[in-house]
């Protein structure tokens, strides 16, 4: 992945948001403005050791080891994975917002998300994707025996460490006559992006594997500019939300934002054209329009 300095720099500060939720976690501040636990630490759990010929695996899990045991351990003892408390039933507003990753994972609606990431200026959609990556890992790691993805510690911290420390190399001597920090921003911005198309990839998969047809997402919009990047986080958000209520046996009490203000974000699979070209799928004002045909090619002249 080849990004351009001006790229680079769009991307830093486009990513800052998740880089500070992250700089929370390592430093304490998300426990201390943490409700209770809602359920119970969950039971140790002993997967089988990776095959020797699985490099994915013996990666993912290495990396995720590795950047867990550099978050501090009170912060550590609160984000861990928790047993889901089946008794109390679907969780609250306040319990959502602020529960740790658990299993089976928590349902977050659209609707939920935007109200705990535009009010903190997207700080805890930080914590949110630590959340669903670390809830994925789990989960992956108890059906499968293996893992391919990193969780929400080998996903989220080799990024704020990637850009703390090369917003910190690009201006401290010797390291600021040197391109160490522009590297550094690169590689943290690559390893989010490439990140997130993984995270498409598995709930997908989640998806076809539960409902079957089509997978809802396209993964490598992670990749293209906004809005678009922006349409298919959203649908994620909400298919993934919509999974785990059913594995969770909840009830889908619906998402205002996301089946009807905006109907792209729940509707089928649909390209690029489509969603240019198909009114329907924009807004709520616009379900009623009629598809555009400005980019289909002229009709030949009988």
């Amino acid at each position: 992945l080849t990004l351009t300095p001006t790229l680079t720099l769009t991307l830093a500060r486009k990513m800052r948001p998740l880089a500070l939720a992250a700089l929370l976690l390592l430093c304490g501040g998300a426990a201390g403005l943490a409700s209770p636990r809602v359920g119970a630490k969950a039971p140790a759990f002993v997967p089988p050791p990776p095959k020797e010929d699985d490099t994915v695996d013996q990666f993912c899990r290495a990396t995720n080891a590795l950047f867990r045991q550099l978050t501090i351990k009170p912060v550590r003892d609160y984000i861990d994975v928790v047993e889901s408390s089946d008794a109390s039933g679907p969780l609250n507003t306040i319990d959502t917002l602020t529960t740790p990753p658990q299993v089976p994972g928590v349902p977050r609606p659209v609707w939920l998300t935007i109200l705990g990431s535009v009010p903190t200026g997207l700080v805890w959609y930080g914590y949110y994707k630590f959340s669903v990556e670390e809830e994925l890992f789990q989960d992956e790691l108890r059906r499968e025996g293996r893992v391919t993805g990193c969780g929400g510690y080998g996903t989220l911290l080799p990024f704020v460490f990637c850009i703390l420390g090369g917003g910190a190399a690009s201006i401290l001597p010797p390291f600021c006559f040197t391109p160490l920090g522009g590297l550094l921003i690169q590689a943290g911005s690559a390893w989010i992006l490439l990140g997130q198309v993984n995270l498409y990839r598995r709930v997908n998969e989640l998806w076809v594997e539960k409902y079957g047809g089509e997978a809802p997402l396209h993964a490598w919009w992670a990749l293209l500019p906004p809005p678009l990047d922006v349409v298919v986080g959203l649908r994620q958000v909400h298919f993934l939300s919509k999974f785990w209520t059913d594995v969770r046996g909840e009830d889908w009490k619906g998402d205002v934002v996301a089946e009807e203000l905006f109907p792209f974000i729940s509707s089928e699979r649909f390209t690029l054209k489509e969603f240019v070209t198909q009114p329907k799928r924009w807004f709520w004002f616009s379900k009623e329009w009629e598809d555009l045909d400005f980019l289909d090619p002229p009709k030949p002249q009988k």
